[in-house]
Parts: C-alpha cells; sequence; structure tokens
C-alpha cells in the first residue's frame, strides 16, 4: 500500500498501525514537503507526489491522508490506476466534492476510524424512538497538526455524523447547529427513528464517548474512551493507543475489501456523500442562527 500525505495521522496513527497489521504492507509514501517525507518514510521510498508514487512503487492500493482538499484528487488518481483507495475524513470539504468522489470508479472507501472503536458497541444498536449522545473532543495544540486547521464541523463532527448513521437513525429529516466559535460545534439530528445530539470541542482534554438511550432513556449501549483517568490508564495499560488500534482494524477491514470487495464496518463513499449532505444542512443552520434545516432539501453544490 502506498501512503499519501505525511502529516501527524501518517507519523503518529498509520505507522503503528500498519507496523501492527499483518494484512496490509506500507511500501512508499508521497508528500510535497520533504521535511514530513522524511519523517515517516524512514528507509521507506519517498515521493513528492502521488502520481510519482503510482508509476514508481505500483503500489496495490492507495491511503490518502492528505488534506480534505486533496482527497478528490487522490482518489482520482487511484481510481484512474484502478486500484482500491481509503481516504481519510472528510472525503472533501463540502458536499460537492463527496458526491463527485462517490462518483469514480471504482469508487473509494472512506477512513471513518470511529467505526471500529466507538462504533464497535453503537452498530444498529438505536431503537426506534430513542436517543443517542455523541461527543468527541480533543487539544488541537498537544496534537500539533501540522497544516490543517480546521472548524469543529470540518475536523470532528463528521466522525460523529457518520456514528449516529451507522448506529442506525437513520437520514435525519431536520439538523440544527450551534457554535460559539470555531472550535465548538453541537449538532442536533432529527429522524423518523429518534434523535442524536454531537457535541465537538478543538480545544478540551481529550474524549469520546457514545450513549444510545431507549425511547424510555435508558441506556442501550454505551462506549467510552479518553478522559482525565480512563486515558491515563489507556496510555500506560498494555496494548495499542485506542487511536491505533482503531486504524489497525480499520486497515485490516481495507485489506479484506481491496481483496474481496466485502468490508462489512468499512464506509463507503456513499456513507461519506450521506455524513457530508448533514454537515451541509448543519453549515445551513450555522448560517440561519442555528434554526432547524431540511437534510434532504440540500443541494449538491449548494
Amino acid at each position: 500500500m502506498g501512503l499519501v500525505g505525511c502529516g501527524r495521522l501518517a507519523e503518529a496513527g498509520y505507522l503503528p498501525a500498519f507496523a501492527a497489521c499483518g494484512d496490509a504492507e506500507l511500501v512508499a509514501v508521497a508528500d510535497p514537503d520533504p521535511v514530513r517525507r522524511e519523517i515517516v518514510a524512514g528507509a521507506l521510498p519517498a515521493f513528492s507526489s502521488l502520481e510519482e508514487l503510482i508509476v514508481e512503487a505500483s503500489p496495490e492500493a492507495l491511503l490518502v491522508a492528505s488534506p480534505p482538499a486533496m482527497h478528490e484528487q487522490g482518489a482520482r488518481a487511484a481510481a484512474e490506476a484502478g486500484i482500491p483507495a481509503l481516504l481519510e475524513k472528510p472525503p472533501a470539504p463540502d458536499l460537492a466534492g463527496a458526491a463527485r468522489i462517490a462518483e469514480l470508479e471504482p469508487a473509494p472507501w472512506l477512513g471513518f476510524n470511529r467505526r471500529f472503536s466507538l462504533g464497535s458497541e453503537l452498530r444498529g444498536a438505536m431503537p426506534r424512538g430513542g436517543r443517542l449522545e455523541l461527543e468527541l473532543r480533543y487539544r488541537r495544540f498537544s496534537w500539533a497538526a501540522v497544516t490543517v486547521r480546521d472548524p469543529a464541523l470540518i475536523d470532528l463532527a463528521p466522525h460523529l455524523v457518520d456514528l449516529a448513521l451507522f448506529a442506525g437513525l437513520g437520514e435525519p429529516a431536520l439538523v440544527s447547529a450551534r457554535s460559539r466559535r470555531a472550535d465548538h460545534v453541537e449538532l442536533r439530528l432529527e429522524s423518523e427513528a429518534g434523535e442524536a445530539t454531537i457535541g465537538c470541542a478543538c480545544d478540551r482534554p481529550h474524549r469520546e464517548r457514545a450513549t444510545v438511550r431507549g425511547p424510555d432513556g435508558e441506556v442501550v449501549a454505551e462506549a467510552k474512551i479518553g478522559g482525565l483517568v480512563r486515558g491515563a490508564r489507556e496510555r500506560l495499560g498494555p496494548g495499542p493507543h485506542p487511536l491505533v488500534a482503531s486504524l489497525e482494524a480499520q486497515l485490516h477491514e481495507f485489506a479484506r475489501a481491496a481483496r474481496t470487495g466485502g468490508a462489512p464496518t468499512l464506509a463507503t463513499a456513499a456513507d461519506g456523500v450521506s455524513a457530508m449532505r448533514v454537515i451541509a444542512a448543519a453549515a445551513a443552520s450555522l448560517a440561519r442562527g442555528g434554526a432547524p434545516v431540511s437534510s434532504d432539501q440540500t443541494e449538491v453544490g449548494a
């Protein structure tokens, strides 16, 4: 597999995930930044562009972990080369880009890796009339991202929107959002199946929580990662960091998808369109002062 994008996720997440994964081997990397190439590549071949990587290294599959604005280019290059691709989230900066990516043949898979951590407890768990409570937060300065400084709505919310759909919420009829500043956003999704509340922050201690409640408020399923005490145990305890573990599981699933086309947990390009449709509706709600917006009225290209 070739890796495009040598940012912090590649360095701190995917490199140890590849080392632990017996189903996928990293054979080359590409990034326009020579310093980042050297940090991530080690002894591997390193290229300044994904086109060079594809031609010179002949990978069997491509992992695109570059900034979201570059995802479509990576997905298109992989499709033209006839090799499967895995794109990091979000699939594109906007709904129109996500829709174009989904039309590629072969269409890429998407890296909604929370399906392999929090999502292991949530898939299809939401009962009709139930409620989802989802939270994801981290300190951006601690993560030390190299280039990307996206607002919480693009940086974090796509993960949780995808989890809500993965849990069985269904296409939300109404989406509302509020935000005090770019690093914080709260969403409310309402569908025929129930509702979901989503909270994201880029300037708080790391914590991830997902709770599924039944119609009477009883807890049906719950998953937690991070927090002050739990986070210390996760960092110091045996086994890989939760991020690395989720990326390793995702690589296993992508390798399976690349070989057989079957990947029941891995997100599809169509799932990316669904998530970005909700994000577009949330952005429209923010522009309207938090007023609910119908997601099915969010047009591609709007």
